[in-house]
């Protein structure tokens, strides 16, 4: 069997590296979008709980009582609260208003604190975001439960001498049992893994997936397509390099310039987001294979594309898909079982889980090593795949 020429693949290698280097248009693709998109992704995912949120408040029941609550809801710096007359109407108009939330506080609501039948407040949320609305409810809960401790407190304080002399005759056993139901339950959560629970360390596989797929799919789709549009590909066919050479040789330019990409979006992420970034050689294995998967696919659909413009239209109609169903943004647990079936064809749902095996859990080999065999194996039969019908067009 042949081998394959090193001199050989480093020819065709040049040949595509000066392509890339005379079309300015791609240099600004490769070099200016990666860490500008790495800036954009990083600043919409690097969430945290929400400020200033703009909410309406409306207090119908103008007692003393009420008053303490509207001052404590009023130092809660998730809302930037606007004070509506009792007379308002219609206060479920969000939209209208141009406020997210709307807190109604009814007529009598003091008086049914105290008479044993407590009413709850109607808090009208913007839903459209599920995310936004369950912190804005539980930020108002944890409000009104301070409230309530508080209330507690003042009840406990106006209570007559004769009940704290009764008390005092009590079992020691009845007034602990007295004191615990008095005070609030509550767990203590110990987070683990993402113990500052923020979303951008979560995310982070997905930006880099994202990007990377972005270009190395549609750009590497490109290649042979656009040999083949200008008459090129036959000229090369009939020289004495081998398919294999060939392929090679289109791969490792891309392949170097990825690498830097990579690179550059990790510095990004790790100095600018402050995301820690665990096993850093570990991490550069993941995404070299990756990388080789993604190029692999790329070269593919350039393979079975007669046109550059049909080889970006492959390439998008593959990658919608992918970042819906590949567990980049969202956990793949939450998805039928079906599509979580079909997601792990994907190597981007490989890469994610891999990639937070490593960074976020320190998880040993014996958890990601069948992901890192899957995209070997992607690359693997991509190439081979490319050489494949590399040989259909000689024929």
């Amino acid at each position: 069997m042949k081998r394959i020429s090193l001199r050989a693949v480093a020819s065709v290698a040049r040949k595509e590296f000066l392509h890339i280097v005379r079309d300015r248009r791609v240099l600004v693709l490769l070099l200016i979008l990666p860490p500008l998109f790495t800036l954009i992704f990083g600043y919409a995912f690097e969430t945290g709980e929400p400020t200033n949120v703009p909410a309406l408040l409306i207090n119908r029941d103008q007692t003393e009582r009420t008053q303490r609550f509207v001052d404590l809801a009023l130092k809660n710096k998730t809302f930037a609260w606007k004070i509506a007359p009792p007379e308002t109407q219609n206060e479920g108009d969000l939209i209208g208003r141009h406020v997210q939330a709307a807190l109604v506080i009814p007529a009598g609501w003091s008086e049914t604190l105290s008479n044993g039948d407590p009413k709850p407040l109607p808090f009208y949320v913007d839903g459209s975001d599920t995310n936004t609305a369950d912190a804005l409810t539980g930020s108002l809960q944890r409000s009104l439960g301070e409230f309530q401790l508080g209330e507690r407190q003042v009840m406990i304080d106006s209570l007559p001498e004769e009940v704290f002399e009764l008390g005092k005759k009590l079992p020691v056993e009845v007034r602990k049992q007295f004191t615990s139901a008095m005070s609030q339950w509550e767990v203590k959560p110990e987070i683990l893994y993402n113990p500052k629970s923020r979303f951008i360390d979560y995310v982070t596989p997905g930006i880099i997936g994202l990007i990377l797929q972005l270009l190395t799919v549609t750009l590497m789709a490109c290649t042979i397509a656009r040999e083949r549009e200008s008459g090129t590909l036959y000229q090369l066919m009939v020289t004495s390099l081998r398919r294999s050479e060939i392929v090679l040789g289109k791969i490792v330019p891309y392949l170097a310039i990825s690498a830097l990409i990579i690179l550059i979006i990790l510095l990004l992420i790790a100095f600018h987001f402050e995301v820690k970034l665990i096993s850093p050689l570990v991490l550069a294995v993941v995404c070299l294979l990756f990388l080789l998967c993604s190029l692999g696919l790329g070269l593919l659909i350039s393979a079975i594309s007669r046109t550059q413009t049909q080889a970006i239209q492959f390439s998008v109609f593959f990658l919608l898909p992918v970042f819906v169903l590949s567990g980049a943004f969202a956990p793949l647990e939450h998805l039928p079982a079906f599509i979580q079936g079909v997601a792990e064809i994907f190597p981007l749902t490989h890469f994610c889980r891999a990639f937070r095996l490593v960074n976020l859990y320190q998880a040993g080999p014996s958890f990601y090593g069948i992901d890192l065999v899957v995209m070997l194996l992607g690359a693997i039969i991509t190439f081979i795949g490319a050489a494949v019908l590399l040989k259909r067009i000689e024929q």
